[in-house]
């Protein structure tokens, strides 16, 4: 044994067990599990990323100034204001180093991103999960949650892994009903695939005060996961603290590159969107008329709940899947265990989900 301790908390981590992508003695996996993007990565982001290979000696942008700019022109942020990281899970931690530490509270719903409480629990922080109504958290219940010893509340806004979303409204008045002194994080990594004229990404609440701060990712409908590239915009003074703490080449030369040229490919973003469009709601109607279900996502994802009845439960699904070689995600380990989760893919895909389905559920 060491005589070594770890800080309190990290003991009671669970580490993260990522979505499955191979299956034993299975050439040709469909791989649904971790909500990427249908379509793939933009083809000029792919040859961005290709053309740094005889760069790698060198070290990247620490600041990330020509990324951040690229991200600011996008959306019409100011880029110093933006913080860049490997990936949002990396800004998001961040946050938690930054604002919680022992005797404190971070807050979020009970079916929420099953990274917050490790986040939580890495700095000693206590994580807090509220009760969700229809698996959606509600503004009530995140404020009746508040102690004094609160300090980040962590908003998924869709929710991964239920797909659910608060309106516009909705997130305005968690924010005017949470004190100064408690940092809300509005984690939208799914905000491009949200149609909804009521929604918002949270760059107006962020804004409007010093205690909100957006986070979004490339690994979803940029499909550029295996890169590690997020971001956050933060009201300046939050900024100061994120750039204190990352540490200082935390985002490839290659991933910047990368990212850069996927938002300059307008035309591939709004074909993954469409993409995403028409095939959701189409994987959603199936999965109901299998007999599932479904709970209404604004995601690239949906979450079908299976009957338990001990033949058609969802831990039968998912080794039945498996024999077929399609990959979704259980979503056990966030509190739903009848519950799993898949990706929306491509048309054969989903075709291929469909007809799996239809065979188990026909199952005696």
């Amino acid at each position: 044994m060491s005589s070594l301790t770890p800080r309190p908390g990290i003991l009671d981590i669970a580490p993260y067990v990522p979505g499955a992508s191979k299956i034993q003695g299975v050439e040709r996996i469909i791989k649904l599990s971790s909500n990427e993007g249908a379509l793939g990565p933009s083809p000029k982001a792919v040859a961005a990323y290709s053309d740094m290979a005889d760069r790698l000696h060198r070290y990247p942008d620490g600041g990330s100034v020509e990324l951040r700019a690229t991200i600011g022109a996008q959306h019409g942020l100011d880029p110093d204001r933006i913080v860049c990281g490997a990936g949002s899970d990396e800004v998001l931690a961040l946050l938690a180093r930054a604002y919680a530490g022992p005797g404190d509270e971070i807050l979020f719903g009970e079916h929420a991103f099953t990274m917050y409480p490790l986040f939580a629990l890495g700095v000693g922080a206590t994580p807090v999960k509220v009760p969700e109504t229809n698996y959606t958290v509600t503004v009530d219940a995140l404020l009746a949650g508040v102690t004094e010893r609160t300090r980040i509340v962590y908003l998924a806004n869709p929710n991964n892994p239920t797909g659910t979303m608060l309106t516009k409204e909705e997130v305005t008045a968690l924010r005017d009903g949470l004190r100064d002194d408690i940092l809300l994080v509005i984690d939208a990594a799914y905000a491009e695939y949200v149609t909804r004229n009521d929604y918002t990404a949270g760059i107006e609440l962020v804004d409007a005060g010093e205690n909100v701060v957006m986070t979004r990712t490339f690994s979803k409908i940029y499909a550029l996961g295996a890169v590690r590239l997020g971001w956050a915009y933060c009201p300046a003074v939050i900024a100061d603290i994120l750039n204190r703490i990352r540490p200082p080449f935390n985002v490839t030369s290659a991933a910047q590159a990368a990212g850069i040229a996927a938002i300059g490919d307008v035309e591939f973003l709004t074909r993954s969107r469409d993409h995403n469009t028409a095939w959701l709601p189409w994987l959603a109607e199936r999965l109901e008329e299998c007999g599932l279900d479904v709970i209404p996502s604004f995601g690239n994802f949906v979450l079908a709940r299976f009957p338990e009845d001990g033949v058609h439960d969802a831990a039968s699904a998912m080794a039945f899947f498996a024999s077929r070689g399609i990959i979704p995600r259980s979503t056990a380990s966030a509190g739903i265990p009848d519950g799993i989760r898949i990706t929306v893919g491509i048309e054969d895909e989903m075709r291929a989900v469909i007809d799996a389905v239809t065979a188990f559920m026909d199952q005696k």
